[in-house]
């Protein structure tokens, strides 16, 4: 019962952190999107606390979204672009259970594919929203595909490299703190 309220103020937490980096983006797309810290506190919880934790930490912002100024175009969209890439974002903590090895340090290579596989799961969902309903928004001659690809890739890169960049020395401090 203990863990689980511990739990339930974790995910809380980064559930309330991640609206507030979501509000001071680095950069902002036009037609929506931006690179922001928004996914870390969301990453965090995946791989310290595995798929199930991160996937409701993600749906849960996803939704808090859609309340605080969603950029909404068609229903299909906000559920690809809100709910959906968030909550596929927890697949990150795919490896939870073997992020710290046998003797406490963190396995970097875990971390890193963790990451990119929640990520590029998170910019999948945006990729085909972006296809079916942004497409008209590429120049002409342009395919939607590769319209999509590169307007998602603009801000979904930087925001991966952020994360990756900031994600392992702060499992670093959570563990010897013992956080």
């Amino acid at each position: 019962m203990k863990r689980d309220i511990h739990l339930i103020a974790e995910i809380s937490i980064a559930v309330a952190l991640s609206m507030v980096l979501n509000m001071i983006p680095l950069w902002r797309m036009p037609q929506g999107g931006s690179v922001s810290l928004e996914m870390l506190p969301i990453l965090l919880i995946a791989l310290r606390r595995g798929v199930k934790a991160g996937m409701f930490t993600g749906l849960s912002h996803g939704f808090l979204q859609l309340a605080f100024g969603a950029s909404i175009f068609h229903p299909v969209q906000v559920f690809l672009d809100y709910p959906v890439a968030y909550l596929l974002l927890g697949l990150a903590g795919i490896f939870s259970s073997k992020i710290y090895t046998a003797d406490k340090k963190i396995n970097y290579t875990l971390v890193i594919i963790a990451v990119l596989i929640g990520s590029l799961a998170r910019f999948f969902s945006h990729f085909i929203s972006g296809i079916i309903f942004f497409g008209h928004f590429a120049p002409e001659g342009q395919s939607e595909w590769l319209y999509s690809l590169i307007y998602n890739g603009s801000f979904m890169l930087p925001s991966i490299i952020i994360c990756l960049l900031l994600a392992i020395p702060i499992l670093r401090i959570l563990k010897e703190n013992n956080i």
